[in-house]
């Protein structure tokens, strides 16, 4: 990792709710409002911009866990605040916790753990997973 990344430092995404982030299971909607999947895919992303300018050339940061809890509902057309902010980074290990906040308030909020490899380590696993 490039030097710099400190406890403490913030990244922040704003997305509208669409069709597409709806929760629903086999094609049907079951609930036409942000769902928990599509917060748990933000809460990631917005945790994974705190690492990418700290990444060297032959590192990459994968996923290792991702607890939430979602508060509150959001309609189609919600605009949606994600924050996260750093709170651990030791060794290989990122920690983040994230906010996600609607025009009435928090509505989701949770941590992010992230491993940074090296990408020679990263596809050693992936053929070691393959069939």
């Amino acid at each position: 990792m490039r030097p710099g990344m400190n406890v403490g430092r913030e990244e922040t995404i704003v997305i509208t709710v669409t069709e597409d982030m709806f929760a629903s299971f086999e094609g049907q909607v079951v609930h036409p409002v942000y769902s928990t999947v599509a917060m748990t895919h933000h809460m990631e992303w917005v945790s994974r911009k705190i690492i990418l300018p700290f990444l060297e050339d032959d590192e990459e940061g994968m996923g290792a866990s991702v607890q939430l809890k979602h508060l509150s509902a959001s309609p189609l057309g919600t605009t949606v605040s994600l924050t996260a902010t750093l709170v651990e980074y030791r060794d290989n290990k990122v920690v983040t916790k994230v906010t996600a906040s609607n025009h009435l308030g928090l509505i989701g909020k949770g941590e992010v753990v992230q491993v940074i490899l090296p990408k020679v380590k990263i596809m050693e696993k992936l053929k070691e997973a393959s069939v």
